[in-house]
């Protein structure tokens, strides 16, 4: 191999690493942001995730919660218990089967999101707004293709 392919090549792994530092900055930056505008309803990240999964998808079964938002599984039981304790949301055992409880939103919990899910939509909207439309389809397609790809990779 040549010293140029030798060269090439170190650039190319020094790109990699360069990205990776971006890449985790940029997302340390946006989840303070968010999470800031999450504490200003009085809820934490992961409080918010399962009521705006309840919200938008309905009543969910307490075992698959975890798996659907951006939290462990054996978090998702504490997590309920305190939603539960706000009365944003109830259990509700399933009318087929014993063995499942689904997590369903009280009144409250539905009219606090109705609130403030507009709001923190317009929040997400103006903390990503260094990018254009554009920009954000072709950033999400791109990272979209970088997960899968490192999802793959055998080490």
């Amino acid at each position: 191999m040549s010293k140029m392919n030798h060269e090439q090549i170190a650039e190319g792994k020094d790109i990699s690493l360069k990205l990776w530092v971006v890449l985790t900055r940029a997302q340390q930056s946006i989840r303070k942001k968010i999470e800031e505008n999450i504490k200003s309803y009085g809820l934490n990240l992961t409080e918010f995730g399962v009521l705006e999964l309840l919200y938008h998808k309905g009543d969910q079964p307490i075992q698959k919660i975890g798996g659907k938002i951006l939290i462990a599984s054996s978090s998702t039981t504490y997590v309920i218990d305190q939603l539960e304790k706000k009365k944003l949301l109830h259990r509700k055992p399933c009318p087929t089967d014993r063995r499942v409880t689904f997590a369903a939103l009280t009144a409250a919990g539905s009219h606090l999101m109705e609130k403030i899910f507009p709001e923190h939509r317009d929040a997400v909207d103006q903390i990503l707004g260094g990018l254009n439309s554009s920009e954000k389809h072709e950033m999400t397609g791109q990272l979209k293709k970088l997960g899968l790809f490192a999802a793959d990779v055998v080490q």
